[in-house]
Parts: structure tokens; sequence; C-alpha cells
């Protein structure tokens, strides 16, 4: 390997290593001490480079790579308060486990802290936010094998540690002196030997999967075989892969209701014709006063959003309440958790489904049929509802409705994941829906999907409210910069229209001003600025003709609905209601 001098050498080990061992994809913002990296990760062939000019978009960007990718991502910047906007990501991908690698450069040793231009304390700069930190050592003109092989050990751990047991970001700092640039310097060791052949990394990192024991398994069985009336909860970021298959499985075998967050991955897929899934328990459980409470709930992934499951299940308290977890996470915020099973959910759930389709459990079936009674009144009631009137929640269900198969799916936080929740109905298409709820910010949310749409290789659509949109404008460019089209539906009802479904809706004054924040911003001039097509579509024949010629041309588009939350929240409740007043008679817990 050969360099002009120390810097670039010292980058070139790097980022070799980080290509031998899997890295594909880097975001890197511009910036002079960030150059040698760089320009390493320019002439390497085995990753793409997203370039991006906003820090904070570029990091999010990668965070959808990431999620997308399912391994890590990379993003780069130069030194002093551009590593501060990478901070807003880290965080997200610290609470949502999604593997990032984050590398700043940084000034020499003695200037720090000597009141050097653009120099902030980097070492540890991201805290308890990433899963470890580490400040690299300063590139030496002649360095030995021992050092050139900590490079690349400090490569290899980097991303054994973001893809681990749990995933998240790992935070690398360099710091470099000048010449920052591919200049020769006399005396600086040109070249390094690597007898290795080429894609072999130094250290290979090899995980097995975490095999449940037989005393899980039986414990998970037995708890199923002796339930009355038993509840499988899929929340977010539940494992992918064949747990899917295996956790639907276990709900078939032993005829247990499984409530399926549209973030789980399982409320979409071909699992849905073969298994109890149950999708329209939010509104289900406002229309059903008194719905009869579980004797044992079974926890894949995080808390679901509704506010209506969770008081539910809050009401509970005799419940037995087991938790899965493969990587140890406690995703409990009430505490529930009797029994905590550390071991690999699809494996758990394999082995329990194999031994209860042997032996089923002897339950009355009542408990099911009235859960699957509850989902179809749901969704019967609102196409039943659905063409009197065009509001948020309709915008999300006509959308999801009318997605290709297969599709990426990206949902803002705040009211559109709720929507989401509430109004789209399970379906055999297959559509991988993401967001940002770790920390469920709504910062980032337009670079994070379009890192989705540049990973995922599938058309693309992005419900979000107008704040989530306008937060991140400008990680529009990154449509034109990174060739990455997509569908923007941006459901605009001038402000933060989740504030009115919360107490403070009371006391105005303050709560227009200082909560709903009305902006009276319309988009199409967004749309102009960065060559988006871009549609009027207030109501739902208009909306569905805009979403399915976006869909069927694969041209970048913005599709602006205007909406009124007080509108939405009547709606929401006008639909509860009919749901009461016509099935109440048929599903009378």
């Amino acid at each position: 390997m050969r360099a002009p001098n120390r810097n670039l050498l010292w980058a070139k080990i790097v980022v070799d290593e980080l290509a031998r061992g899997g890295l594909r994809e880097v975001c890197i913002a511009p910036g002079s001490r960030s150059t040698p990296l760089a320009i390493a990760f320019a002439e390497q062939p085995e990753i793409t480079v997203y370039s991006h000019i906003d820090e904070r978009s570029a990091a999010f960007f990668a965070l959808g790579l990431a999620l997308a990718k399912e391994r890590p991502a990379a993003l780069l910047c130069s030194s002093g308060t551009a590593t501060a906007n990478f901070f807003p990501a880290i965080i997200e991908a610290y609470h949502a486990r999604v593997p990032l690698l984050v590398l700043t450069a940084d000034r020499p040793h003695e200037l720090r802290a000597s009141g050097a231009n653009q120099t902030v304390d980097q070492v540890k700069l991201y805290g308890e936010q990433v899963l470890w930190s580490f400040d690299a050592a300063l590139p030496e003109s002649a360095p030995s094998p021992a050092v050139v092989r900590s490079l690349r050990t400090l490569a290899a751990r980097a991303l054994a540690i973001a893809a681990g047991m749990p995933r998240g970001p790992v935070h690398l700092n360099f710091p470099f002196r000048k010449p920052l640039e591919p200049t020769p310097v006399p005396g600086d060791v040109a070249e390094v030997d690597d007898p290795r052949p080429a894609g072999i990394p130094f250290t290979r990192w090899l995980r097995g999967r975490l095999a449940p024991s037989a005393s899980q398994i039986a414990l998970l069985t037995d708890a199923l075989r002796a339930a009355k009336q038993p509840l499988i909860v899929c929340g977010p970021r539940c494992p992918s892969g064949d747990f899917v298959e295996q956790v639907a499985g276990l709900a078939r075998a032993s005829g247990t209701p499984l409530i399926a967050d549209p973030l789980s991955g399982l409320r979409f897929g071909p699992q849905v014709e073969a298994a109890p899934i149950i999708g329209g328990y939010d509104l289900g459980l406002r229309a059903f006063e008194g719905w009869p409470s579980p004797d044992l709930v079974v926890q894949f992934g995080a808390v679901p959003a509704s506010q209506s499951l969770e008081d539910y299940l809050s009401a509970a308290g005799a419940a037995q309440w087991l938790q899965v977890s493969e990587d140890g996470t406690w995703l409990d915020p009430n505490h529930r958790s009797a029994i905590f099973l550390h071991a690999d959910p699809a494996l758990l759930c394999a082995e329990a489904a194999r031994q209860l389709e042997a032996d089923p459990p002897a339950r009355d079936a009542a408990w099911l049929k009235r859960w699957q009674a509850m989902e179809e009144a749901v969704w019967s009631s609102l196409v039943g509802g659905g063409a009197r009137d065009f509001f948020d929640g309709a915008v999300v269900a006509a959308a999801v409705e009318l997605l290709p198969d297969p599709a990426a799916l990206f949902v803002a936080s705040s009211l559109p994941v709720r929507h989401l929740e509430a109004f789209a109905k399970p379906s055999t298409k297959c559509i991988r829906v993401f967001a940002n709820r770790g920390a469920s910010g709504i910062d980032g949310t337009i670079s994070s999907a379009l890192g989705v749409a540049a990973a995922s290789g599938l058309p693309l659509t992005l419900l979000t409210g107008d704040l989530a949109f306008y937060h991140d404008m400008n990680g529009l460019l990154a449509i034109r910069r990174c060739a990455v089209p997509a569908t923007i539906v941006v459901i605009n009802n001038d402000g933060g229209g989740i504030f009115y479904r919360l107490p403070v809706s009371e006391f105005d004054p303050p709560f227009t001003e200082l909560f709903v924040t009305p902006h009276g911003l319309t988009f199409e001039h967004a749309a102009a600025l960065y060559g988006l097509r871009y549609v009027r579509a207030d109501e739902r024949t208009a909306f569905e003709r805009a979403f399915q010629q976006s869909q069927r041309e694969n041209i970048a588009t913005l599709i602006e609905v205007r909406t009124d939350a007080r509108h939405d929240l009547a709606q929401r409740t006008a639909r509860i209601a009919d749901l009461r007043s016509r099935v109440l008679s048929e599903i009378n817990p």
C-alpha cells in the first residue's frame, strides 16, 4: 500500500480495513481536516460514497442506509461544530440500535485547548450515546508493524461493535497534522507491506446465535399452554429474517392473537394470511370498552405507539409478562416483565411452535375468535365510512393501499406514525416500513427516508407531516446529488396537530402560539427549489391519481395534502363512535 505522506497512508490503512470488514457505504460532508480520509474513501472501489453538504443530513442519510441494509454505514466530517451536527442522528441510532460508524477528523493534540480556530473537544464527544468511542493516535512517519496492526484491528473492532449485541453507533476520532492533501513529504514512509489476498480482513469477527436453552423453551411453551387468554405483542424493532415466519408460526400453533405494530415487520407480508395477525387494535380498543384482559403477554421488540393498547395492557395487572430479547436490551418502560428471556427470538419461537403443534394447548377458541371479530369489524367499518371524508388518517390509509408490491415506506414521527398504526390494514403485500422511533424526533426525517431509498432498491414513499418536512428541507438536495427518487406525501395541517390530542389543548393561550405553532407555509416553492414535481391534492381522487402516477413513473414527486388537525381528530372520534354503534352488539365482552 503506497501513499505520498503519513496522513494518507494512515487513512488508506483504515479505509482498506473497513472495506475488507464489509463496510460498503459512507456519507461524507466537505471539510479540510478530514481530507486524508475523504481521499482514501474516494479511492476505495468497494465503498460507495454519498456526498452531502450538510452534516446533519449526511448523518440521517447514513442512518437510513444502515436501517435498510441492517449493517454499519459510515459518516465522515471535519473538525469543530461539524461534529455536533451528527449528534441528533447518533442519538437516534443509539436508541433504535442502528449500526453507525462515526468518523470525525480532529486537530492534533498540541492545538487542543489552545485557542486554535475550529477546535473543540471531540474526545468522547457523544458521551454515553455511543457504544464505544476511541481517540486514534496521530499518524507516524515510520509506523512500526505493531502500530499498523493496531490501525487494522481498530477498524475491525469498530465495525464489530457497531454490528454487535446490541447494535448501535461507534465513534472514532482521527487527529491529523498538515499537510492534509496528498502532498509528498520527504522522510515519510511511502508504503507498507500487506501480503494478504484482496478482500481478506486482518481480523475476522465471527458471531454465533444465542440459542435458547431447554428451560427457556419449556417456560414459554408451558406458559402458552396454561394461559386461557394469551397475547403476543410485536412492537417496533423486532428482529428481521426468519423471525417473522417463526413468530407467526408460534401464534398459529398456540392459537394466540398477535398484535402487529406496523414497524414490527409482521403487519405486511405473506404471514398475514397464515397467522392470526391483529392490526385494528388501536381503534378497536378505543371502541370496545371493557375488553377482556390477557392472562399472558409475550412481548417482542419495543412497545407500540398506540396509547389505547398501552392503556389496555397497563390495566391487565394480573397478566404474566414475558419479554423476549436477543441482545438483552430492556424494552419495558412500565416495568411489567416478570420473566426476561435472553435468547434468539426466531430459534425460541420455532422450537416452541414445534412442541405446541405436537401437543396443542386445550384452550377455548372464543378468545381468539373475539380478537378476529374485532379485526374484521374495524376494517369493515373504516371501508364503509372511508368514502365520506378525506382526513389525515385517510391519506395514510390510501397511500398504504396504493403502494406497489414490494415497496419501502418511511413514516415520520408524531401524528403520521400513529395514523399508520390506526388506519393501515394488514396486507400480504411485502412492504418494508421504517421510522425514526428510537428517540422519536422529527428531525432528519427526509434524509433518513432517502437513505432507505438508496439502500433498499425499492420504490420509496415518505409519509410526513409539515413540521417534520420543514425541519429537514435541506435533506431534499440528496434526491439530485445522490440520484434517489421518492414519493413524498406531506400532510400539511399547519403546525403540530398532535397537540390537539393532549390536555394542553384546553389552555389557549398559550396553546396555539407555543404548541401548535401555525406557520402558514405551503411547499410548492421547496419542490421547485430542489427539482421535484409538485402536486396539490386535497381530495381523495386527486390524491390517488397523483400517487399512482408518481409510483408508475418513478419521478421524485412532492404531493401536498392540506388538512385540518381538528377535523382529523373529529373524524377519528366519529370512526370510533361509528365502530362502537355498529358492532357493539356483535362483540360484547
